[in-house]
């Protein structure tokens, strides 16, 4: 945390209880200039620490009941950047990781429900030349999801 001060993490967690506040809102909370969480929360965006404020979606209420982590194995992994460039066509898959381990890379995957979960398998993934084989773990519910604590 050597490139965050005090008011970087103030200022970030202040955006976190909700990310639509009014930046005067913040400066007025955290008693300093509008200015400075202007400034601050650019300088934090170019340095790529936030990468953006944006919604976050509850897939469930959204209609995608259904999720997986699934684990792919490559016939080459040398070939995981074109296979990733794949991945990211297919607006299902959420998250990609790379790891190490039994397989390559790992993914979240979100579907409305078996059928379509079972299409996005077969019919996107598996055709995707280079991956050798997926194996997915179906998931029953999110316990809690958050960012790292600062």
């Amino acid at each position: 945390m050597e490139n965050l001060d005090q008011f970087d993490i103030l200022i970030i967690k202040e955006l976190e209880k909700d990310g639509r506040m009014a930046y005067s809102t913040i400066a007025a909370n955290l008693k300093i200039s509008n200015t400075m969480v202007h400034q601050r929360v650019n300088r934090l965006m170019e340095q790529g620490i936030l990468l953006g404020i944006k919604p976050v979606i509850n897939e469930k209420k959204a209609g995608y009941d259904w999720g997986s982590f699934t684990g792919i194995t490559l016939n080459k992994d040398q070939d995981s950047t074109r296979i990733i460039e794949e991945l990211k066509k297919i607006p299902e898959i959420t998250e990609c990781y790379y790891i190490s381990g039994l397989f390559t890379l790992y993914i979240k995957i979100s579907a409305r429900n078996h059928e379509h979960m079972r299409k996005i398998l077969y019919e996107k993934i598996d055709n995707i030349p280079g991956i050798s084989k997926t194996d997915s773990i179906m998931e029953l519910g999110c316990a809690f999801k958050r960012n790292v604590s600062l």
